[in-house]
């Protein structure tokens, strides 16, 4: 018996706000565990709620590109149900209606063929604590700077019909996120993390399957293992008669397989109201068109001139443009006299933009060739453009002068030589000012009775 796979994700995007959604509180990553959270965020009896105007931006960014309908009228729900870290009983989200709904992005396969993945809906809610089980053993600890982070939930149709299939859908939507300045996509700090909705059914048949809930998925790795067991685990239940019970499970990555959480609940369980003290946020043309005007050049249109332009291939377009600074970068060193610039500025490794690991002698002599070729090709300083200084990981770097050596598991060790002066160093490159981050006022947008 053939078997179809019916995957739909869930994607949590944390907003680049300074302060939490609804109160003052910063959301800087590393604080002191409950040094982050006001009596807002704990729900203090007697305190209200103010919604962060940057956050309602950022949403309203990202519905536009994906071509998404923008409500001129969303609401605030409440979602009640009980965990340690959620200290208020309920978090503030959004159900019936949401500020983005109708979108859809495209993804590449394997075999360059192009797939339409459509996007319920995109709604702004608050994140809950963290619960904290390293160090103290039998007891778990309860952190709540996180709580009352803006978060906007991407909510995808169940569209994708393989693991290799939500990898890509994962990516496209975390590079875009990327480009729009709206999060930093660090998934080892839990800026960028998804929920997979997993079924089975006979091929050809129309009704899905019962589903699973893998919860809080923080790597594209996990993600592709995590629904591969979760796809076996269904199909051998199915095929020794069994029924697949709906519920939220957990991945282990340890073992490589995911365990029961708890049962899955239904929308009713949840007990969804209007949210009292919060006023229905009302958007006019104006506000929409407004920023609209101020979004970037976005991944797929930029690929799409690297290949009209330079002459790339679509393949290469696409991993140049997979990050806003490498595609900047490209844009920068190529010219019409230097066509092996894609190829050697690819060659530049990703683990240096990514990860924490330390770049090895031979990556960072192509490193220095690709600097030695944008030497030879470098417009006037005023004409470079302005690229994000947001790193791409925790530890990740600007491209270094080929003036330094590294010795395998050692630090640079620094080459006598003469200092490059400002002419022939790009300075603009990975220096430019931070993302702006939020303001807790808005304007162009009113809240109505």
């Amino acid at each position: 018996m053939e078997w179809e796979t019916v995957i739909g994700l869930e994607i949590h995007a944390q907003l680049a706000t300074r302060s939490k959604i609804f109160s003052g509180s910063a959301t800087a990553y590393g604080a002191e565990p409950n040094t982050q959270a006001n009596l807002v965020d704990l729900g203090y009896p007697g305190v209200l709620p103010v919604l962060n105007g940057e956050a309602v931006r950022m949403a309203v960014r990202f519905g536009l590109a994906i071509g998404a309908r923008i409500a001129p009228h969303s609401v605030f729900a409440r979602k009640n149900y009980f965990y340690p870290d959620l200290p208020k009983g309920y978090q503030i989200s959004q159900y019936e209606l949401p500020i983005v709904a109708e979108g859809a992005l495209d993804i590449v396969l394997d075999d360059g063929t192009r797939k339409r993945i459509g996007i319920t809906r995109a709604h702004l809610e608050e994140d809950a604590g963290k619960s904290l089980h390293e160090g103290l053993p039998g007891q778990s600890g309860i952190d709540l700077n996180r709580a009352g982070t803006p978060l906007i939930e991407i909510v995808s149709e169940p569209d994708l019909r393989s693991a290799k299939e939500a990898i890509a859908y994962m990516k496209k939507v975390h590079t875009l996120v990327r480009y729009l300045e709206i999060c930093d996509g660090n998934m080892q700090e839990g800026s960028f993390r998804c929920d997979a909705n997993v079924s089975v059914r006979r091929r050809g048949a129309e009704k899905f399957g019962t589903r699973a809930e893998i919860k809080n998925l923080n790597s594209f790795r996990f993600v592709e293992k995590a629904i591969n067991h979760e796809v076996e685990r269904q199909i051998e239940i199915l095929e020794s008669g069994g029924k697949v019970v709906q519920e939220t499970r957990l991945y282990d990555p340890d073992k490589g397989e995911t365990r029961s959480m708890r049962s899955k609940e239904e929308a009713n369980d949840y007990r969804y109201f209007p949210d009292p003290d919060l006023l229905p946020v009302v958007l006019d043309d104006l506000f929409i068109a407004g920023i609209k005007a101020t979004l970037p050049e976005l991944p797929d249109e930029k690929a799409a001139r690297f290949v009209s332009d330079y002459g790339l291939s679509e393949y290469d377009a696409g991993v140049l443009t997979a990050s806003r600074e490498l595609g900047a970068f490209y844009a920068w060193a190529a010219s019409p006299s230097s066509a092996p610039t894609g190829s050697w500025v690819i060659s530049r490794p990703s683990s240096t933009r990514t990860t924490s690991r330390s770049p090895s002698r031979a990556s960072m002599r192509r490193r220095s060739r690709v600097w030695s070729r944008a030497s030879s090709t470098r417009p006037s300083p005023a004409r470079l453009p302005k690229t994000s200084s947001r790193r791409c990981g925790p530890r990740a770097r600007a491209p270094m002068p080929s003036s330094s050596k590294r010795v395998c598991g050692r630090s640079p060790t620094p080459v006598p030589s003469r200092k490059p002066s400002k002419k022939s160093w790009p300075r603009t490159l990975g220096s430019s000012p931070t993302i702006g981050r939020a303001k807790t006022s808005c304007s162009g947008f009113s809240s109505v009775r």
